[in-house]
């Protein structure tokens, strides 16, 4: 369930992170719908894999402002990578995706948001996600639970995945990796009520969170795409692993989130079809 916290609760990071957080991604939301009135130019950094002058946008108003209160900080952003500085790796690191769902924005498909998360030692412990086309705004703070436009979150209490509704994500090299992506996807197609592919894993994780779906797995993620939004499933009650099952780590490239009820079972799913593969290749 969610943690319901009070104001004196000494384990709370800084309230101003948690209102910077709010503040860089209102305004991300701002210049995303701009973008979309005014028109954006777009360009590629892969075959399939986009970028628009709104993500460069968003991203330097973010390291600005950040840099201005807290100069400190580092910043691990999408477009233009880490902070590089001569100094000492800081305690605290934001890591930020400035339009996650780059491909749906481009092609006017109003599933995309922003998203930032904020790590201290190396563990996020503020997190703020904005979906500027529903105006809902997602937020979190470590043992501080979780919140969509200042209401509590908690995730659903269905216990098996014939009663769930389940959401993936495929990466950018999807061309060269569609067989065992989609062959897992059909894994888990034949044991859930429905599975779909929304285009934003941030997104993904918040509706998880709110109760909208079940779980969530997908690879060859990268940091900004979850740091915000695993810590939001698991202040609204959830569950956060690697795809393997071990302890969630941002850096890993996978992971399987659900409301906890129905994550052993996404796990075996997983694992079974992982072994009827390694048997198919010994074959």
């Amino acid at each position: 369930m969610t943690r319901h916290p009070t104001t004196s609760d000494p384990a709370l990071p800084d309230p101003g992170f948690l209102a910077t957080a709010v503040e860089i991604v209102l305004r991300a939301g701002d210049i995303q719908r701009a973008g979309q009135e005014a028109g954006f130019s777009v360009d590629k950094k892969g075959s399939i894999d986009l970028v628009t002058e709104i993500d460069l946008a968003c991203e330097r108003m973010c390291r600005q402002l950040l840099s201005e209160r807290f100069p400190d900080h580092d910043v691990l952003a999408e477009e233009m990578g880490a902070s590089v500085t001569s100094r000492p790796a800081s305690r605290h690191r934001w890591v930020f995706d400035p339009l996650d769902g780059t491909t749906n924005y481009a092609h006017g498909l109003p599933i995309y948001c922003s998203s930032l998360g904020l790590e201290i030692d190396g563990r996020t412990a503020v997190a703020a996600i904005f979906d500027p086309t529903r105006r809902e705004l997602f937020t979190a703070e470590r043992d501080g639970g979780a919140y969509c436009n200042g209401r509590a979150l908690d995730v659903s209490n269905k216990a098996t995945l014939i009663d769930s509704l389940l959401v993936t994500g495929f990466p950018y090299n999807v061309h060269e990796e569609r067989g065992d992506l989609v062959e897992l996807f059909s894994s888990f197609i034949g044991r859930a009520r429905a599975v779909r592919r929304l285009g934003s894993a941030a997104l993904d994780l918040c509706y998880v969170a709110a109760g909208r779906l079940e779980g969530f797995w997908e690879q060859h993620l990268k940091p900004w795409d979850v740091a915000a939004g695993a810590l939001i499933v698991e202040e609204a009650g959830g569950r956060v692993t690697g795809m393997n099952g071990r302890p969630f780590d941002p850096a890993a490239s996978h992971l399987v989130a659900s409301n906890g009820h129905v994550h052993d079972e996404m796990l075996q799913v997983i694992e079974d079809f992982r072994r009827d593969r390694a048997a198919d290749h010994r074959l």
